[in-house]
């Protein structure tokens, strides 16, 4: 008896490389989705819907918004990611995922209005810093942007390192305060008469 010529068992081969969709095709850099203009991160959903939607994006099947579509809770038309269902407020509000709309206990990604908060302290600190705390804030940032999947170095002796450390980023601009205190014009190596 055969079995209907179906193959049963492990596959014939595998695959040398993944495949990917459009390899062919050349991709404008400044469309959505192109390298200067990549796709917003995925924010509000549970883990789960965070690997359909990043599954999407990997294999060429994501669709992204082009207007704000609405909100199935409020009727608003607040909702601005693809695949969406409640708008981030609504999602906030009753602690569930904005896909599925499951009551999660973990949400991926942080509110706009968080980040927003995060971003005008961190402005405030790089404001009260020295110059050259300044620009070792700013190469550690840029460093952090170019390179996410990178750790940052933590030694003892080095300034990014000792920024990471810090409980706050206003614990750091008092820490460099006080370094600055420490020196006098004579001891300073830096400054040259």
């Amino acid at each position: 008896m055969s079995s209907g010529g179906h193959r049963r068992g492990p596959p014939k081969h595998k695959n040398k490389f993944a495949w990917k969709p459009n390899s062919g095709c050349k991709i404008n850099p400044t469309e959505v989705g192109g390298k200067l203009r990549p796709y917003a991160e995925i924010t509000g959903v549970c883990p789960r819907c965070k690997e359909q939607i990043d599954w999407k994006r990997k294999y060429g099947k994501y669709k992204p918004l082009f207007e704000p579509a609405k909100c199935q809770r409020c009727s608003k038309r607040n909702v601005r990611q693809a695949y969406h269902n409640l708008c981030n407020g609504c999602a906030m509000e009753h602690n569930i995922c904005a896909k599925c709309s499951c009551r999660v206990d973990h949400i991926i990604g942080r509110d706009i209005s968080e980040v927003e908060a995060e971003q005008k302290t961190l402005e405030e600190a790089i404001k009260n810093a020295r110059e050259r705390d300044r620009r070792t804030l700013l190469r550690a940032m840029n460093k952090g942007k170019s390179q996410s999947s990178a750790k940052t170095p933590t030694n003892d002796d080095s300034k990014a390192g000792g920024l990471f450390t810090a409980s706050s980023l206003e614990e750091y601009a008092e820490f460099s305060r006080d370094d600055e205190d420490d020196y006098s014009d004579e001891e300073d190596p830096h400054i040259v008469e």
